[in-house]
């Protein structure tokens, strides 16, 4: 059973980064902005909250494995189910101003700068009847409604699996046991990022579409790995997990020493089998109002919730958009930062979550020795955090967006994408499609670097005479310009390093902490009032942290755009360029807002402990 519970924490932690790291393709994928991405990704919570108080009554009293295998399915489910739209969409159509080139393959020379004089009016018409047959525009609901299946399928695992254990393990063995379950659980996110990672190298439409004629490569901003990839595999993944849990019997003999003081109520981390009547609703419901007042009016378990709910809303916010922030400030392509998040990340974590609770058990900490060092650590992280405002990088230098075509710093509400050097051209003003000159100055599209020719296909296209690139004054080498955007400058790798080894020790002081905190709660609150007190605990941290902290951190991040891409309906599509300073301090700023708070709610917290 362990072996079988072990493989389930592993398949739905799984499926659960890979969500995650999935977050920004998805979002280019479909032309979502951050706030809808982030709605997409707290509806996991919202499935899981559906049912956890049915799930965890009931469910004892049923065929616990049985259950636990159709959570598995479920869970498997929703997995393919998010990856149903890839298959219905058609292939991704990512903004370029040069779809003339890539259709035949000749390497003639195309006049970037008169395309679009002729082109402009049969443009306009093409993307208006293609607009009433994209299918595309809310297909997002099924990736939608798959997380929350997800959310569905994973919520008996953990009450059902572990009041099961606790129910056949000897008394001595459970914490072993539990122990085993969270070691093995850390693996999952770890192959999560890096399958993130692999699928994000990926183009999305591999197979069917012609590697040579793609122009963009995955550092660009518009690119989108198969992030359906990922999906598929995890929903494998949960349906192999069910498969052990169907030969698993009811009961299994229970060990010989005295079993009768305990009940499937009094151990589990995340269980509310108090919150249903056994036979009687009126006398029930009175206790259970009784309890539930009892546990709110109890003044240390409400002050550590108040500062758990803003510890825990920072904590998800930062780690949903965490890879996008690597991407954005410090041009990092979402395969690296994935892998780098499950490499650096992850491990010192993990190993600080093991090393907190063996800390607590050799000095038998007491409740005031666990909250002294709990808050020491996590006020030790959030200290560290502030290192992340001075490692930022400069902005992407683009002409007329964040430099002015003579390459002088610019503020952004004069930002203006013509100048003389193209304004012979008649270029579109909404197509992203960059080129970097050999100036270091990234322009908009080709057209707007003032390009006249161009040579080569593919990703090795090469434009010559842009006009544009004389106009920096300190240029005088020869104009042209490839595809994609100029890369940050080395200062900035330097930069990215410093930012990794911070988010290493960062993560491991808040890990080291987290056993201890999570100990506090148990001994906040009478023995009979626990399994109340945790369910409480977890479903008020869901609700009103899980769902709601993607939407604004992501609402707050849409703020710092500067450039919108522009679907194929000249609608606006997922962000291509942000203002890398304003998203550093808009994102490192509301997650430090909400957890500097939290610290003062700690202080209260220890002092009535110490009373």
């Amino acid at each position: 059973f362990l072996a079988a519970l072990s493989f389930s924490y592993f398949s739905k932690a799984l499926s659960g980064t890979i969500m995650k790291s999935s977050i920004t393709q998805i979002e280019r994928r479909f032309d979502l902005t951050s706030s809808t991405a982030g709605f997409i990704d707290g509806s996991f919570e919202m499935g899981n909250l559906l049912v956890i108080a049915f799930v965890s009554y009931f469910g004892a009293k049923l065929h616990r494995p049985k259950v636990i295998a159709v959570g598995c399915l479920t869970m498997a489910l929703g997995s393919f189910l998010s990856a149903l739209p890839h298959f219905f969409m058609g292939y991704y159509k990512y903004e370029t101003a040069s779809h003339t080139t890539s259709s035949d393959n000749l390497t003639s020379s195309i006049n970037p700068c008169s395309l679009h004089q002729d082109v402009n009016d049969s443009m306009l018409e093409v993307s208006q009847s293609g607009c009433e047959k994209e299918p595309s525009s809310n297909m997002w609901i099924y990736i939608l409604l798959g997380n929350m299946l997800r959310g569905i399928g994973e919520t008996p695992i953990t009450p059902l699996g572990i009041s099961y254990l606790d129910d056949f393990a000897k008394e001595e063995n459970v914490p072993v046991y539990v122990a085993c379950l969270h070691t093995i659980a850390m693996l999952g996110p770890i192959f999560g990022f890096l399958l993130g990672s692999l699928c994000a190298k990926l183009y999305v439409d591999i197979g069917f579409v012609d590697p040579g004629s793609i122009t963009i490569t995955p550092q660009d901003s518009r690119w989108v790995g198969a992030w359906w990839l990922g999906f598929l595999i995890g929903g494998a993944s949960s349906l192999l997990s069910a498969i052990p849990f169907c030969f698993l019997p009811k009961s299994l003999k229970k060990p010989e020493e005295a079993n009768n003081d305990k009940t499937s109520c009094g151990y589990s981390p995340v269980i509310m089998p108090c919150i249903f009547p056994n036979q009687l609703i009126c006398p029930f419901l009175s206790d259970f109002c009784t309890s539930l007042k009892k546990v709110l009016s109890n003044r240390m378990y409400f002050t550590l919730l108040c500062a758990s709910l803003l510890q825990f809303s920072s904590f998800i916010g930062f780690l949903t958009y965490k890879p996008k922030y690597m991407e954005q400030q410090y041009g990092q392509s979402t395969s690296k930062s994935n892998f780098l998040i499950g490499v650096t990340s992850l491990p010192p974590v993990g190993i600080g979550i093991f090393l907190g609770g063996l800390i607590m058990k050799k000095y038998k900490m007491g409740i005031v020795g666990a909250t002294k060092f709990s808050f020491a650590m996590s006020f030790l992280s959030y200290a560290v955090s502030f290192l992340h405002f001075f490692v930022g990088c400069d902005n992407y230098v683009v002409a007329g967006m964040t430099v002015s075509y003579e390459g002088k710093p610019i503020p952004y509400n004069e930002n203006s994408v013509f100048s003389e050097c193209n304004s012979h051209c008649h270029c579109a003003s909404n197509v992203w499609d960059p080129v970097c000159g050999d100036n270091g100055i990234t322009y908009a599209s080709a057209c707007l670097a003032g390009c006249e020719s161009s040579v080569g296909h593919g990703k090795n296209m090469v434009f010559h005479n842009c006009t544009c690139l004389q106009l920096s004054s300190s240029w005088t080498g020869n104009n042209s310009a490839t595809l994609g955007q100029c890369p940050k400058s080395e200062d900035c790798s330097r930069m990215f390093i410093y930012y990794t080894v911070i988010q290493v020790i960062g993560g491991f002081c808040y890990a080291l902490g987290g056993t201890p905190a999570y100990t506090i709660m148990f001994k906040c609150v009478q023995p009979q009032l626990r399994a109340l007190a945790v369910g409480l605990y977890t479903l008020i941290l869901r609700m009103l942290g899980g769902i709601p902290a993607p939407v604004y951190f992501g609402a707050v991040i849409d703020k710092t755009c500067l450039k919108w891409g522009s679907t194929s309906c000249g609608q606006r599509g997922a962000c291509r360029l942000y203002d890398s300073n304003a998203h550093r301090y808009v994102f490192l700023g509301l997650a430090a807002v909400l957890r500097g708070p939290s610290f003062l709610i700690a202080i209260i917290f220890y002092i009535l402990v110490k009373k």
